[in-house]
């Protein structure tokens, strides 16, 4: 009986791992486009920037609690999107650092040089306002590139994050509006 046991084991993780390995397999020869790799040469470096903006948040004195969750929150989503979207870039022979020049300036919803110094500047109250008004900005622009990518990206993960993000920060931008009420 314990024979039997050991194998149908067997028999089970080995299966496992020949469908782990062709959905791998079967994912990396997927077909993507330009606005696939636009998408996550141009959503890294945005989600960067919303990290960071968690990080100052992060160091502030009397931050609300439930803006300094909402912060680490979305520090904790979109890391592994990062992560992510970097390892499609390299599987896809793309430069992430080809797509994104410019985000200094507004772009897509990325807080300037003065915004951000502003936020570094600022504590509790007013600096939770400003990473709330920021933030938003930011979930806005990053809404607006996610659905270019579902109209036209061909890449099914990609597409699939893109979904997630507009669905997630949509979401998010309620919760900031009514924070941003309360302060």
């Amino acid at each position: 009986m314990k024979k039997r046991i050991a194998i149908i084991a067997a028999v089970v993780v080995v299966a496992g791992l020949a469908a782990v390995g062709a959905v791998a397999w079967f994912t990396r020869g997927m077909p993507y486009n330009e606005r696939d790799t636009a998408f996550a040469a141009n959503m890294v470096p945005h989600h960067e920037g919303a990290v960071e903006m968690a990080d100052v948040l992060h160091e502030k004195d009397g931050v609300p609690a439930d803006v300094r969750a909402l912060a680490q929150r979305i520090k904790d989503a979109q890391q592994p999107e990062i992560n992510q979207m970097s390892g499609w870039l390299d599987m896809w022979g793309v430069d992430g650092m080809a797509g994104h020049g410019g985000h200094t300036m507004m772009i897509n919803g990325m807080m300037s040089d003065e915004d951000m110094a502003a936020l570094e500047s600022a504590d509790g109250a007013e600096a939770a306002r400003l990473f709330l008004e920021g933030m938003i900005t930011h979930h806005k622009g990053a809404i607006d590139m996610a659905q270019v990518e579902v109209t036209g990206g061909v890449y099914p993960d990609a597409v699939a994050l893109a979904k997630k993000i507009v669905a997630d920060q949509t979401a998010e931008i309620a919760e900031m509006e009514r924070l941003l009420a309360d302060l």
